[in-house]
Order: C-alpha cells, then structure tokens, then sequence
C-alpha cells in the first residue's frame, strides 16, 4: 500500500471534505440540496448501469389487493390506511447484489418493494426482508453496493472487498449478523417478513404528527434454506423463488402478509433513547408495540414480465397525504435517488408506463421528453389565468414537516443512550437467536470468511465479531483454526 494517500475529489477535481458524511442542517437534521459532491456521488451512480436495475436487478413479484381491516385512523389520514379500505397493488421482490440473470438463493437482502395504486395518487414503500440495513449516511451507500458486486479485475464477486467495507463500517453490524443468519436465504419470497426498516412519518385529520415503521409479516410463516440447500439451488434452479411465487399463485395459493406498524409519538423522537431516525436500528417491542392495520394478498400473476415487472418504478418519495418521510438520512437521499434512478433507465416521462401510472387523476405541469405518450394542454405554466390546475394548500396542507436547526456540518449522529454499533447485534444474537440458530450462524461466518479473506481483514473480522459478541466470535475464530 502507497505510503500517502491522494485526496478524494468530485469529478471536476475539487478536493472534498468527507466520504462518509453528508451535509446537514446539525448532525440530527435534513441533509441539503446544496451538498453537489452527496448529488454527484447519487446520480453518477444511478447512471453507471444500463438498462438493469442498478441494485436489486434480479426480482419478479405479482398484483394483488390491501385490505384494512383494523382502525389506525387516529394515527394517519391517509385515505388507503381508512377502515375497510381496498386497494390494488404491486409487490416486487428481488435480492440486492446479483446481477438479471444471477441466482434467487444467493445469501442477499431481499428487496420487498410495493406500490399501492391509491384514490389520492401513488403510494410507494420500498425495504426489505430485514428491519435494518447496513449504513446510516447515503454518502456510503454506493460504496457499499460496488463492494457487493463484483471487481473490476476478474469480474468476480469478491469476499474480501465484502468484509474489508463491512469491517471498515461497524455501523453495519447489526444488518450484517441478519445477512449470516438463517434470514439471509429465505425458503422462498412466500415465506419472508417485509419491513420499511426505515421511519416514517403519519398525520392525522387533527394534523397531529407520528413516527412510524411498517411490518408486513408472512401468513404463510418464516421458512429459510440452509447454505447447502441453497447452494444446490442455484446451480439446479436460480429462479426458484420467481417460480415458486409463480406457481403458487397459478394454483389458486395466493400468498398473504398482515401488516402492522410501530408508532412512536412526535415529540418522544427528540428524547428516546436510541435514534428512532438511525437505519441501523430496531424500536424495541416493548417499547413500541406492533399494531395491525391490515393484510396484502398477492391474487395475479404478471401477464408481461419486461411491460409489468421490469418497467415497476418505485420510490418512496410517493408519499400520499397522511403520510411523509422522516429526518432518517438513508431515506432523504432515496426520496432522490429512486425517482432518478428512474429517469435515468426508463426515461423522465417513466410515470405514464401503465404499471406505474396511478388510477387517481393527474393534473401535473410536466411537459415533452422523451416518451412522452400523454398529450399536454395549455397552459402549461403556473400561475395561469387560463383555468389550469393550482395548488390547495386549504384541503392539502404541507403537514408531514419537522423543525431543525444548527450549522451546515458532515457528521455523524448525535450519539444517544443506547446507540452503539454493536448492542442491538449483540442482543440479536444471545436474545432472539437460540442454539442451532447460532451454530447455523457461527457456520455461515465461517464459510464466509474462509473464501478468500485476506489479512489483515481476516483478523477485523473476527475483532467484528467478538464485538458483537465474544462468545460467538471466539466460535467464529476457532472455525478459522485460530
């Protein structure tokens, strides 16, 4: 390794300040539209694959109906969260790393992404089988991915580069002890929970204002496959789980998921004890218990894969009055990122593809571009005196907002009682975890690390997991022969 260094540059060859953190508003508050070097980073990366997806290239999923069947009305006042409420959806589930024609049982996050075709427009969550994810800050987030993927010398996925991020990134502990364990392959996508692992926001009729997390959790049940059923799949059937979900609902199996939700009074954010805005993190149960709001059932098969699944655009910036995003970094940069992700692989008018085209009206000033299949009508800028669409900031209040202050800074944040890196890993592994879980886990690591982990991020690897806990590190070392 060079003795020095070169600096980090934007692409103009202007020195930057940091690679991990964006600028904020103090180290708790919103990230900001003039911070060029965290929009450089996003939408050069958005742009760097063609026509795939950039993450989460390999996935399929099905149309089906939500349905509410218990009362949250206190909390939102979002129309398809409303008692008895029925809406059409789309579900789509991928893994994160691999590749269109890579295989479904690779040990991967899966992608749970819906689009809920609402009375008052579009409404979109996108997460995962994991109620946390590996970073906090969106400056990492393309770093993560490229040391997912593969390396620019053999074209091949690599251990090492995995493990040197990982260790290098303590923030991802907690994703990571999820990703070894038996969650990391599930059985099929029938048989997965779906989380929004980030916080949300909802407001009521009255305008009061809550925090909130999404759990859609599997009727069918949690089921997962062992490292060698899994690896026996992928070279007997990589699509699997496309094929599974396919043939169930064929059948007449439609499978299902209940949803429930956390909901964390405004005002308790500013003084919990764990960052409720922190991706990395999970609210405790017993602090915030799950309430049920309703259940998704997936009823129809795609009937053109490329028209109805290839072309799905979600982004959680479809945000439906009653709802909003939070002050959670990771979730500000994808209400960006997504969207343009978008426009960068399906064109800026990507919104009138019939799969993502809502059943609400549209009255919107966007005009020309490429694809463009809606005819425009004047006028075509506000304000109009033409009778054009305007604004009703009376029926549509800007609510889903918060308050924040201090100086534009690149930091991390502001640590709180309960919000190190390795607690609530730990706690995964001694408290949720029972004994065969563990070994299969101790199992996983092991295998993990013996393909091609080099020092010395072998040895931070078994520091991680001694940190997460010494017992199971100390298990994970003497698998290595240490």
């Amino acid at each position: 390794m060079a003795s020095e260094q070169n600096p980090t540059t934007t692409d103009a060859g202007i020195p930057v300040s940091s690679d991990e953190h964006s600028l904020t508003v103090g180290p708790d508050g919103p990230i900001v539209l003039n911070d060029h070097y965290l929009i450089e980073q996003m939408a050069a990366f958005n742009r760097e694959r063609i026509p795939e997806r950039q993450p989460h290239a390999k996935g399929g999923g099905a149309f089906g109906t939500f349905e509410v069947t218990d009362d949250v009305s206190a909390y939102t006042k979002a129309a398809v969260f409303q008692p008895g409420t029925q809406t059409d959806m789309l579900a789509r589930f991928s893994t994160v790393a691999g590749e269109r024609g890579s295989p479904d049982t690779w040990r991967d996050p899966r992608g749970f992404s819906l689009k809920f075709y609402t009375s008052e427009g579009n409404f979109d969550l996108v997460g995962n089988n994991t109620p946390v994810f590996f970073l906090r800050d969106p400056m990492k987030f393309q770093h993560f991915i490229r040391s997912q993927k593969r390396r620019a010398d053999t074209n091949l996925r690599d251990h090492d580069m995995q493990w040197d991020f990982w260790t290098l990134s303590p923030e991802s502990a907690h994703q990571v002890t999820w990703l070894m364990g038996d969650r990391g392959i599930p059985k099929t996508w029938r048989h997965m929970n779906g989380y929004s692992s980030h916080t949300y926001m909802w407001v009521n009729a009255q305008g009061e204002r809550f925090w909130v997390k999404y759990h859609f959790k599997t009727d069918q049940g949690i089921d997962f496959l062992t490292q060698d059923d899994a690896d026996h799949l992928a070279g007997a059937d990589g699509d699997a789980h496309q094929r599974d979900l396919y043939d169930a609902i064929e059948q007449g199996n439609h499978p299902s998921w209940t949803l429930y939700v956390q909901v964390m009074p405004y005002e308790e954010a500013k003084t919990y004890r764990i960052n409720p805005f922190d991706l990395t993190k999970v609210w405790p149960h017993g602090d915030y218990p799950l309430i049920k709001v309703g259940t998704m059932t997936l009823n129809r098969n795609v009937t053109d894969y490329h028209t109805e699944m290839e072309q799905a655009a979600f982004q959680p910036n479809n945000m439906v009055p009653g709802t909003g995003l939070s002050p959670d970094k990771m979730l500000l940069a994808r209400g960006f990122s997504y969207a343009d992700a978008h426009r960068a692989r399906l064109g800026v008018n990507y919104q009138q593809i019939p799969v993502n085209r809502p059943k609400a009206p549209v009255h919107s000033y966007s005009k020309d571009g490429a694809m463009r299949v809606e005819n425009v009508t004047d006028p075509v800028y506000a304000p109009n005196s033409y009778g054009g669409p305007h604004a009703d900031p009376e029926h549509y209040p800007e609510t889903a907002v918060w308050a924040a202050d201090g100086e534009m800074v690149r930091q991390a944040y502001t640590l709180r009682e309960d919000d190190g890196d390795f607690g609530q890993a730990g706690t995964l592994v001694r408290e949720v975890m029972d004994d065969a879980q563990r070994e299969r886990l101790v199992d996983n690591v092991v295998g993990h690390l013996s393909d091609g982990v080099s020092e010395p991020i072998l040895e931070r690897a078994l520091e991680y997991w001694r940190n997460i806990d010494p017992d199971i590190g100390d298990r994970i070392a003497s698998g290595m022969g240490r």
